[in-house]
């Protein structure tokens, strides 16, 4: 079972958007690597999914052209409604491989020795919470996406310090939302700054031929790390008993 140690490292970024960035980019230039593995790992076992629901990308996007405009009906593309449980029960499951992102960017940030197994951490550690806080967290987010688009920006930062919370204090999902969401709502100027920033920053891959995004998207993990550094403190390393 993996163990704690308490917090006694209370450096770190300033409690400013600018602060929280620009923290997390100067660890972001450390770990993209690993955050590229992670992202790799994902989309293989995405093409593992794709034949197993039979769904056809050809058909996609037949039902995209047929459409003329309008919006394609795409609960109608055989194996598409398989295809996308399967995705997101995918999703779910490998949260915990972004998690360990946030672990690393942690080892770098305290200048120790990163492994590769370092980015499985989350599954051999509060593995269940995580799940679950994914599930709840983007259930949240959806039903905010339904009523507009606008309000997930003004959402999102309430779930800014979740997978940090749930990592370095081995927390369930409740405790991460509620912790999360409380401090995020004494200081949601800076949350909802940085929330956006990160969200600028990591799409911008998108800008370099499209491929780029694969540097650039998850830089949002590590500021997730480095407003949990300004707000809750820098944590020690973790310790993990075998």
């Amino acid at each position: 079972m993996d163990t704690f140690q308490e917090f006694d490292q209370p450096s770190g970024p300033e409690k400013s958007a600018s602060a929280i960035i620009a923290h997390a980019f100067d660890i972001y230039k450390g770990v993209f690597l690993y955050a590229i593995v992670a992202l790799l790992i994902s989309y293989a076992v995405s093409l593992v999914v794709q034949p197993v629901s039979g769904f056809n990308q050809a058909d996609f996007m037949e039902e995209v052209k047929s459409s003329r405009g309008g919006f394609p009906n795409f609960w109608a593309i055989p194996g598409f409604m398989l295809y996308s449980g399967l995705s997101g029960l995918v999703s779910l499951v490998l949260t915990p491989l972004y998690v360990g992102l946030i672990y690393i960017a942690n080892k770098y940030n305290l200048q120790e020795k990163i492994s590769f197994s370092d980015l499985f951490i989350g599954f051999k550690q509060n593995f269940l919470n995580i799940v679950l806080y994914s599930l709840v967290s983007n259930i949240l987010i959806g039903v905010s996406a339904m009523l507009c688009f606008l309000p997930v920006f003004f959402v999102f930062p309430f779930f800014l310090l979740g997978y940090p919370i749930l990592l370095f204090e081995n927390a369930t999902f409740s405790q991460a939302l509620s912790k999360s969401f409380s401090i995020a709502k004494d200081n949601y100027g800076t949350f909802l700054g940085a929330s956006i920033l990160a969200f600028l920053i990591s799409i911008t891959g998108v800008f370099l031929c499209g491929i780029g995004i694969i540097f650039t998207l998850l830089f949002y993990l590590v500021v997730m790390y480095s407003a949990y550094c300004a707000y809750c403190g820098r944590p020690r390393p973790i310790i993990i008993k075998n």
